[in-house]
């Protein structure tokens, strides 16, 4: 199908399929990237034990720095990508390419070199005590080492979706999550390597993917392929790159300090169980959210297709099935939270305590997932139709804007359950606040 074919039925094929064609390679692939993390989480806790869970959380705010440094280069690249592609200029489109290559392994590089010498400092910022730091200094400097692979990695299959190839960047995608199932318990049990060779196994199935992406891109019969006097950096290019990337830089970057005062909060109110018991519950609940960021995916060229073409009549028919697609697949997640918690946290580890303090985590964390998943797609609908600053600002008001604030002052009088309490009482004013102010821009449409 043709580029113009395909923008044409955003506007007359029913809106039902179309949700459904292109939510669905998004959402496959969003639940492998949730699952990456998951599997890696329950091998570490089965054969390591409770504390290396407790040591993996308190890395949670590394992955969000890593990936807020990873998304304003990918999402910057493929996003400038694709308008040069749209404007058939293919020599700025390799140049992109080739910045898009250097920049990656330059920040991963950097980011890396700074991080593995301050280790010890960081993760006693972020929350480690003397009983985990060691595991989560043992998991990062494996990851740390490899981090320009995974940083190049997620930038070229950002690449590869925007030069038309998703289903390529999902099968890129689901390869590594099988290929670090497979060598997780090779490393983990048989060569006992412990929590490092969760680490090795991240490392090396992303190190065997970029291979294959390096393969793709040196295709010279493509239109989108390596050209090496390309990679020279360019300043404008990487000032358009940047400037794309900046938004989702900074809300990854809330994400990791938001993380981060969580694990200390939990650390002086509960200990290290606790902090393990919030990588579990925020493990499990990750898999729910990405999958309802797959639907949004799939809502976004839709929604602002129609709203460029002024039909509203289809603008709100997606917005509601996404809204339903996002709250059956949030109620889900709850009902597991409120029916069988227990099962769940024995998926990672067989520690009672901590397993009594997960379920406690899963039930206070799920509480209002069976509204949230609308908070999420109604954040993503704005901006869908180019009203980024709200967006914006109900995207942080769930993470950030309100959860912060109560936690400062909630566990002063209730103790631990006060950090517990604070993150579903977060999500019920975020959700309130985004159906009204959904409610007003539809009666303005009207």
């Amino acid at each position: 199908m043709s580029n113009k074919q395909a923008a044409l039925e955003l506007g007359i094929k029913p809106v039902g399929s179309l949700l459904m064609q292109y939510a669905l390679p998004a959402i496959v692939a969003m639940v492998a990237s949730s699952l990456y993390n998951m599997i890696d989480s329950i091998f570490i806790g089965q054969g390591v034990g409770a504390l290396a869970i407790s040591g993996l959380a308190i890395t949670f705010p590394f992955m969000n720095l890593s990936a807020a440094f990873g998304a304003a280069i990918g999402v910057g690249s493929s996003t400038f990508l694709s308008v040069k592609l749209g404007q058939r200029d293919y020599g700025i489109a390799n140049s992109i390419l080739g910045n898009c290559v250097v920049l990656n392994i330059l920040i991963g590089v950097i980011f890396g070199g700074v991080c593995l010498l301050l280790l010890d400092p960081i993760l006693r910022f972020f929350g480690a005590s003397d009983y985990t730091l060691p595991y989560a200094r043992d998991y990062m400097e494996i990851i740390l080492l490899g981090n320009a692979v995974t940083h190049l990695y997620l930038g070229l299959n950002a690449v590869l979706r925007a030069a038309g190839k998703p289903k390529v960047a999902m099968y890129l995608t689901l390869f590594t999550v099988i290929l670090n199932a497979l060598l997780d318990p090779l490393f983990i049990y048989t060569l006992e390597l412990g929590i490092r060779g969760a680490a090795y196994a991240t490392v090396l199935s992303q190190i065997v993917a970029l291979c294959w992406q390096w393969r793709l891109f040196s295709n010279k019969n493509d239109l989108l392929h390596f050209e090496y006097d390309k990679f020279k950096v360019k300043k404008r290019i990487v000032s358009s790159i940047v400037g794309i990337g900046i938004s989702p830089f900074s809300m990854n970057a809330c994400a990791c300090l938001v993380v981060i005062f969580i694990n200390n909060t939990l650390a002086d109110y509960g200990g290290d169980m606790a902090v393990g018991a919030y990588g579990i519950a925020n493990r499990v609940a990750f898999v729910f959210v990405m999958i309802t960021l797959g639907v949004c995916q799939g809502m976004q060229p839709i929604a602002g297709y129609n709203y460029g073409a002024q039909n509203y009549s289809r603008l709100r028919e997606v917005l509601r099935l996404s809204v339903i697609t996002g709250t059956a697949v949030c109620a889900v997640g709850f009902l597991i939270a409120m029916l069988c918690p227990r099962l769940v946290a024995r998926l990672f580890t067989t520690d009672e305590t901590l397993i009594a303090m997960s379920v406690t985590a899963l039930r206070y964390i799920m509480a209002m997932f069976i509204i949230i998943g609308a908070q999420i797609v109604i954040a993503n609908f704005f901006q869908s139709i180019g009203k980024a600053k709200v967006s914006i600002f109900l995207s942080l008001s769930r993470q950030l804007i309100f959860l912060v604030p109560a936690l400062m002052v909630l566990p002063k009088s209730l103790g631990l359950d006060g950090v517990w309490l604070a993150m579903p009482l977060s999500d019920a004013v975020a959700a309130l606040m985004a159906y009204g102010m959904l409610w007003i821009y539809l009666k303005k449409l009207k």
